[in-house]
């Protein structure tokens, strides 16, 4: 009786410890645990494959009402975590590169930009090669840049006839990356060499497709054509640059800032480093500017508030500084400015920003609730989805340039990350001004010297692209008219 007494109580013992084990465990202990994000459901093994391979976009369209501005998408092994809205994204646009890495997810990069640049180099490295960049895209530099824009866009346009109808996305497409071949790549190519690199351009960017993000080496087609692209344009470029080293020639491009680059030891950049900055720097700019330059054309030639004040600030321009188009003339164009930023709100070429996390991190919603990110997720923030909040930009499907105005400024009232169609924080489009410059150019010459219609319906989003653009053909009538100040 005794020996039963004893297992009783020791059996109560024990069961008494489980309860307060758990109790502890689930209250005390792995507080973390308690405040991961919610998971989107999916399927076992592969999670949300399906969803996301639908895209994303649609994906976070359902979830976001749901599960909030941070939660998890399971696929296979990975998890990736979205963080939507200033409020929660500023650990991913400020945290330092030891925490939260470009480098892994941005693999995908190497087979077309090469080795030795930008995602195959360790990240002191890359910072270097940014500030190539950034040296080659100083505003002493852009002022002799726009001036080759408006000769391109000048003889690009001079072309059309007397009226007719064009394809305008087909048109600007073409112009950009003319444009891009003078004040990138060069005057040799530009001048003599635009149709065969502009043909290898196409093979390199035709070999980035949906499927090399996971498998970048595998040996399909588009893969084989994308590597003898490389190899040949890395062939031309060499060549240029040896003639130009040479000849001790220097020219106002891009390359020649390359070429002239030294890294802080004093070593100079190699030949098959400029040849993989320079197709880094086209690959950067040629879609994203020949996108937003169509969406700016489509919106404006539907509103025609806009289409007129536009049009009014060029009248206003070409009164006080007559026909001159230069860097300072395109500075002060603000309404043209906002025209372009609202198209680029609705449409971010980008719709995806990736990170991986090498570190745990907390966030806090805009309601309150903190969310705990073990390190090792993948983590997303997307353009697309958190430049259309509704509590931070008001009717935010409509076109509204004027949201941007002084007074208004919607895009600083919910803090630093609300409008990220260039990304921010440590990792900023360097591009930006060169994009804003090319567009402004273009719009100029074509406000300007034509009336345009469009004829075709508004155009879709091509969801389907690498670089999210204009579904189809953007038919628009023209007739050349030259802009009137008396008018």
């Amino acid at each position: 009786m005794e020996i039963d007494s004893r297992f009783l109580s020791t059996g109560l013992l024990l069961v008494a410890t489980i309860i307060v084990a758990k109790l502890i465990s689930a209250f005390i202990v792995p507080k973390s645990r308690k405040r991961v994000p919610p998971f989107v459901k999916g399927w076992p093994l592969i999670g949300g494959l399906v969803r996301f391979l639908k895209g994303p976009i649609f994906m976070l369209r359902e979830e976001y009402p749901k599960l909030g501005s941070v939660f998890t998408l399971k696929l296979f092994h990975k998890n990736i975590t979205f963080l939507i809205g200033p409020e929660v994204s500023a650990h991913f646009f400020k945290a330092p590169e030891t925490d939260l890495s470009q480098q892994e997810v941005y693999q995908f990069n190497v087979p077309t930009f090469g080795p030795g640049v930008v995602f195959d180099v360790d990240y002191s490295v890359r910072q270097e090669q940014f500030r190539f960049f950034t040296e080659a895209l100083r505003v002493n530099k852009l002022k002799s840049y726009v001036n080759q824009m408006v000769s391109e866009a000048e003889d690009y346009f001079s072309k059309w006839g007397p009226s007719g109808e064009v394809d305008l996305k087909y048109e600007l497409e073409h112009l950009i990356i003319l444009t891009a071949s003078r004040c990138l790549l060069g005057r040799e190519v530009r001048d003599k060499l635009f149709d065969d690199v502009s043909a290898l351009f196409h093979d390199l960017d035709n070999g980035m497709l949906p499927i090399s993000v996971l498998f970048p080496y595998l040996p399909i087609p588009a893969h084989k054509r994308r590597d003898q692209a490389r190899k040949k344009l890395a062939e031309i470029f060499a060549t240029i640059i040896s003639s130009r080293k040479s000849a001790s020639k220097s020219e106002d491009d891009m390359l020649q800032c390359f070429i002239d680059s030294k890294y802080k030891d004093g070593r100079p950049t190699t030949e098959a480093e400029v040849t993989g900055l320079l197709i880094a720097a086209l690959f950067a700019g040629q879609h994203t500017s020949s996108i937003t330059s169509t969406w700016t054309g489509a919106y404006l030639l539907c509103n025609n508030q806009y289409l007129s004040a536009v049009q009014e600030e060029q009248k206003q321009l070409m009164e006080k500084h007559g026909d001159r188009v230069d860097h300072d003339v395109l500075a002060e164009m603000d309404v043209l400015y906002r025209c372009i930023k609202e198209a680029l709100r609705l449409h971010p070429p980008l719709i995806m920003l990736l990170r991986s996390s090498h570190s745990d991190f907390s966030v806090t919603t805009r309601e309150g609730k903190e969310y705990d990110i073990p390190k090792g997720h993948i983590i997303a923030t997307s353009p697309a989805f958190a430049n259309r909040l509704d509590h931070i930009f008001k009717d935010p499907e409509k076109y509204d340039p004027d949201r941007f105005s002084l007074g208004r400024e919607e895009d600083k009232v919910a803090g630093a990350f609300s409008y990220i169609s260039f990304g921010g924080g440590r990792h900023g489009c360097l591009g930006e001004p060169f994009a804003y410059l090319q567009i402004k150019a273009i719009w100029t010459h074509l406000l300007r010297n034509f009336e345009l219609e469009l004829v075709s319906p508004f155009p879709e989003i091509d969801w389907n692209a690498m670089v999210v653009g204009v579904k189809g053909k953007v038919m628009v009538r023209y007739k050349r008219k030259a802009l009137s100040v008396n008018q």
